[in-house]
Formats: structure tokens, sequence, C-alpha cells
């Protein structure tokens, strides 16, 4: 009986599930790049070398407060109360009326900004110090040294941190529906609502959030070992044949 209740709240209802997961894969997919982007300045920020005196010292101070005070602030709440308080907050503070969807992207974009720079961060500081030396000593600043050296290899060195990253995103969305973001544990609770069956109506949300996550998942696997390259790296020692003079002499008199 359960079993049947599915098929019928599938073929009922499947343009709702799936508009729901659209837009569920949208604010997460949107919120990962642009949280990406936004962590990975701050990263390089944080790791600009202080100077012993002078204003750019004070400077740095301030920029190195303020970021440290916007990632604890955003990694120490939740994305719920978060989402009320910059939706619901500059509405009533400053009149603001935004949409929705930009409001949840907004929402996860800064969120998850706030954890990546800390994942950067670390990947920057794993790279050996001897190749910030060797980088140094040929001129290079700190931005090309980031650009050049370091964030090629810290990159591929975090990626499955923000694969899981991303994974997070596309579970946290449903904190978004507080904002009535028509995301899949939105449609799903109407979906609900009117047919009274929550138990399948929500297994059937459970299965799609399973399909979107394991997708996700396996392409960043599959990114992941393209990036590491071949398991092995065999150097066959026959590919360069150097000529002795004892076979320069055989292959003359061969000729002759």
């Amino acid at each position: 009986m359960t079993f049947d209740w599915v098929i019928k709240i599938v073929s009922n209802n499947w343009p709702m599930f799936l508009r729901g997961a659209g837009v569920t894969l949208l604010i997460a997919i949107t919120g990962t790049i642009l949280g990406f982007i936004i962590g990975l300045l701050i990263g390089v920020i944080r790791t600009i070398p202080t100077p012993e005196r002078g204003v750019k010292r004070i400077f740095l101070k301030i920029i190195n407060a303020i970021l440290s005070i916007y990632i604890e602030v955003f990694r120490g709440t939740p994305m719920i109360v978060q989402a009320m308080v910059i939706f619901y907050g500059s509405a009533l503070a400053f009149g603001m009326d935004m949409n929705r969807i930009y409001a949840a992207i907004l929402i996860v974009s800064i969120n998850t900004g706030a954890y990546m720079s800390e994942i950067i961060r670390g990947g920057i500081v794993s790279i050996d110090k001897g190749q910030y030396e060797a980088a140094q000593a040929i001129g290079m600043n700190h931005f090309q040294i980031m650009k050049n050296v370091v964030l090629p290899q810290a990159i591929r060195n975090i990626l499955p941190a923000t694969g899981n990253e991303f994974v997070i995103n596309i579970k946290d969305t449903s904190v978004l529906n507080v904002i009535s973001v028509s995301e899949l544990f939105f449609q799903t609770k109407s979906i609900a609502g009117n047919n009274f069956r929550y138990f399948e109506s929500f297994f059937v949300a459970c299965v799609l959030y399973f399909i979107m996550t394991f997708t996700v998942t396996r392409i960043l696997r599959y990114i992941e070992k393209k990036l590491d390259g071949p398991d092995n790296y065999i150097m066959y020692a026959n590919q360069m044949q150097v000529e002795t003079p004892e076979d320069l002499l055989r292959k003359t008199k061969n000729q002759l």
C-alpha cells in the first residue's frame, strides 16, 4: 500500500519534485562557486606576509581582523538563522525587498565562503615553504607566487573538501524553506500537505537528495582521478638507444 502511494505521488506531482530539485541544484551550484571565489580571495589575503612596520602593516592587520570576524560569525551561527536575519532583517532594517532565490544564493555563498576561506588557507599553508623561497629568489611577489606556484597545488589538495562542501550545500538548502524558497524540501512539504502522506512524500524527496549527492560525488571523484594522472608512470629505457663504436663498425661492414 505504501509503495502504491509512492507511485501515485510521483505520477501526480513529478513536476513539483523536479522543479524543487532544479532550484536546489541551482542554489547549491551557484552558492558553492561564489563561495569558493570568496574563500579563495580571503585565503590569499590572509596568507600575505605581514610587514614588520609601516602603514601597510596596520592596514593588513585591520583587513585580517575584519575577515576574521566574518569567518567566525558565519561559521559560528546556523545557516537557518543567517537566512532569517539576512532576508527578514534586511527588509525590516533597510526596507529591502529581496528576491527569494537571489537571497538564498547570497546566504549560501557567504556561508560557504567562510568555510572555504579556512579550507583554502589550510591548503596554501600545506605547500612546502621551500617553494615560496625558490619563487621569491627569482623575483616573484606574493600574488605571482600564489597564481603560478601555490594555488595550482593547493586547489588539487582541497578538492575533496570542496566537493564535501558542495554536497553539504545540496542538503542544507532545505533550511531555506524558512524564507519560502521553493526548493525540494519546500515543494515536498506542500505535496505532503495536500495528500497527508508524509512518509511517502518525503521518501521520494530522500531518494532525489541521494541521487543528487551521489552523482555530484561520482563526478568529483572522476575529476580528482583525472587531475592525479595515471597510477603508474613507466619509463622505458629502450626508447633511447645509444650506438656504441662496435655497433657503428658492424653496421658499416654490413653496408659494404
